[in-house]
Parts: C-alpha cells; sequence; structure tokens
C-alpha cells in the first residue's frame, strides 16, 4: 500500500522586507518552517485507471504528487505546427487517434504552431502527448484543467477519462477544481488538505440540456474555420444548429441532391471547446429523423476518421459506402467539374420523428 509520508522543511527569511512584513502583521519570524503529510493511500487494493488529488491551492497536492509519482511529463514546442512535435517514435495514425481521442479534432488547428492555438486547444494537445509519450506505469497531470475555460474543463475530462479506461491506462489528475470530479469520473480521490481517502464508483456524466433549431446561413461564419474541408457552404444549405443553453455550439448543412428525394449532410462542425461529447452525431440524427419523417431519404458523406468511426459504430446509420475517394459532382466558377476526396456514405434508419414536429424545425 503507497503510503503518504512527506516532510518539507523550508528556513525562513529574515530581510528587511521579512521583518517588516513580521511587524506590520504581528507574524513572529522562525528560524525554519516545516511541512508534513502522512496517510495511506489504498490504490493498490482494487483495479482502477483514472485517480485524482484535489483541493485548495497550498494544500500540498503537488508535493504529495511529485513524492508518490514522479514530476510531470515534460515536453517543448518548437515545430511550425503541433503535430510535428509529437514523438517521432509515434506514426501519423497514431498521433491522429489520440488527438480526436481527446477532443482536439479540429484538423486545421493540427497544422498550426501551438502558441497560435486557444487556450482549450493547448490543454488536449498538452493532454494527448502526455498520454502518447509519457512511459510511466502512471501518468501524472500537475494543475490539471486550471488554464481553461470550466466548461471546457468539463468536457476535456470526459474526454480524458474515456481514452485512459479505453486503452487501459493509469492517469492521476492534480487539480484545484472540484466541478470536474463527475466528469472525470476517478476511480478514487485523494484530498491531502484533510489527507482522507476514497473509492468513487463509476457514474454516468452529467446531463447537458441542449436544443437544436434552423439557424440563417450567416451562422457558417463562427464555424467555416474549424472545418476539416472547405471553408465554402454552398448558398442553398438549410443551416441547423445546436445550442447549449444561448451558445451555439454545433452546425450543420443541409443539401438537396439533384434528381432524387435525398437530403445530403453537407456541413457538419462541433466548435473545439465542445468536441468530445458526440454533439455532432446527436445534431445530425436529430435533423435526419425529421426529413425522413418528411419522406425523403437522408446521407451523410463523412470523410474525417472519428466521425467515419462514429457513424458505422451507430446502429441508427447504415453504411452504403466504405472510406475511399469517390466521384463527386460540383459546379464551380467555371462551371461543371468532377472532383472526390475520401468519404464513407451511411444513410438513415432509425426512428421518424413525429411529422408535425419535423415540418417545424425545417420549414
Amino acid at each position: 500500500m503507497p503510503v503518504v509520508d512527506v516532510v518539507v522543511h523550508s528556513k525562513n527569511s529574515n530581510s528587511i522586507r521579512a521583518r517588516q512584513v513580521s511587524s506590520m502583521f504581528d507574524v513572529p519570524i522562525s528560524e525554519d518552517t516545516t511541512l508534513s503529510w502522512r496517510g495511506n493511500m489504498p490504490i493498490e487494493d482494487k483495479p482502477w485507471n483514472v485517480g485524482l488529488i484535489v483541493g485548495p491551492s497550498g494544500c500540498g497536492k503537488s508535493t504529495v504528487g511529485r513524492n508518490l509519482f514522479g514530476a510531470d511529463y515534460s515536453f517543448e514546442y518548437d515545430k511550425a505546427s503541433v503535430i510535428d512535435d509529437f514523438s517521432s517514435e509515434n506514426d501519423i495514425k497514431t498521433i491522429s487517434e489520440v488527438c480526436q481521442a481527446v477532443g482536439f479534432n479540429t484538423i486545421p488547428a493540427w497544422l498550426r504552431p501551438y502558441e497560435v492555438l486557444s487556450n482549450g486547444e493547448k490543454f488536449r494537445v498538452d493532454v494527448a502527448r502526455t498520454l502518447l509519450e509519457d512511459k510511466r506505469e502512471i501518468i501524472t497531470i500537475d494543475e490539471f484543467t486550471s488554464v481553461v475555460d470550466r466548461q471546457v474543463a468539463q468536457i476535456g475530462s470526459h474526454a480524458v477519462q474515456k481514452f485512459v479506461r479505453r486503452n487501459n491506462k493509469k492517469f492521476v489528475a492534480i487539480s484545484c477544481h472540484y466541478d470536474i470530479i463527475d466528469w472525470l469520473q476517478p476511480d478514487w480521490i485523494f484530498e491531502p488538505a484533510t489527507m482522507s481517502f476514497q473509492w468513487r464508483l463509476l457514474r454516468r456524466r452529467p446531463e447537458i440540456a441542449c436544443t437544436i433549431q434552423r439557424v440563417k446561413y450567416e451562422a457558417w461564419d463562427i464555424f467555416s474555420r474549424y472545418h476539416y474541408l472547405s471553408a465554402d457552404l454552398n448558398k442553398a444549405a438549410r443551416c441547423f444548429g445546436l445550442f447549449i443553453g444561448d451558445k451555439l455550439v454545433s452546425f450543420a448543412g443541409v443539401l438537396h441532391r439533384a434528381g432524387s428525394t435525398v437530403k445530403g449532410l453537407s456541413r457538419l462542425v462541433t466548435l473545439p471547446d465542445y468536441q468530445g461529447l458526440g454533439l455532432a452525431m446527436i445534431l445530425t440524427e436529430y435533423i435526419a429523423s425529421a426529413y425522413v419523417s418528411l419522406g425523403f431519404g437522408f446521407n451523410t458523406y463523412p470523410a474525417h476518421p472519428a466521425l467515419v468511426k462514429s457513424f458505422a459504430k451507430s446502429t441508427k446509420w447504415k453504411q452504403e459506402k466504405k472510406a475511399g475517394t469517390y466521384q463527386v459532382f460540383s459546379r464551380g466558377s467555371q462551371g461543371p467539374a468532377w472532383g472526390g476526396r475520401p468519404n464513407a456514405t451511411f444513410s438513415y434508419c432509425g426512428a421518424k420523428m413525429d411529422r408535425n414536429e419535423a415540418m417545424r424545425l425545417v420549414q
């Protein structure tokens, strides 16, 4: 059984400023200070994948974490794209899989240098590299989620624990934020402030209330930079959005396939900070169920590996074509042209929406 037995000695300053502070606040200056943490962490009593050391700043989280598991894995970012910063020991397939697994799914962002990414994207890249490159039996990340928005922290925590469990790794987060607990779903929690340890049962993550409705074409401007293909969207597209509260976080554009009764998903994008929750699938299936109830077929043509995998796993979609290059007719400024891109094709075969509700959505 791991035992926490940490003692930290520090010699106090006797400088002019230190004496001034002592006088101002009536705090005597002792020659040295001793801090100690003693207790048990029975993490070998049960199998586990995710642990959490949590508590307020200054309670000893980092000290205890380093004593038990060692210092954090460290790395540098100096390449023109973050995808090149990953260790050369890993091939692009492995790197792309771990990036997608932690919710870093915006392909254009993979090709940018680290310093221009958002805090949320940097957080996910750091986590992806740690999970992939840290070869220790127990991986740790100190100050976990401390530099990101709390919504990003919760969603990112959910994505991380899924990857860790799926790959049967052992991961310990060290954080001062209690709001991630229900999302990280730790198997155990240790609080150095009280030296308390508890095993925790796995629960479902909190529900997220969302609404889906028609949005104006101009909403595409918010999402175009994050799409993994072209930033263009046909002006004839009928546009839909998924909202969390009053924030538009996921977008879908739907086009009619000429000469058929099939509607096709033309664009599907979720904002980076909200990736990893399956919102794109929720949005797509909701729209598809509406169109099918109105007598149309509904197809989607994903090229993104993560999307292809998600549609292939769902019982609501039938795979018509495997991923490959299929000719797609398009009309550009120079007239008709034939092009192609590697994509799969899926047709919706799930339940239909109530017809009246469907009419309100799509019209």
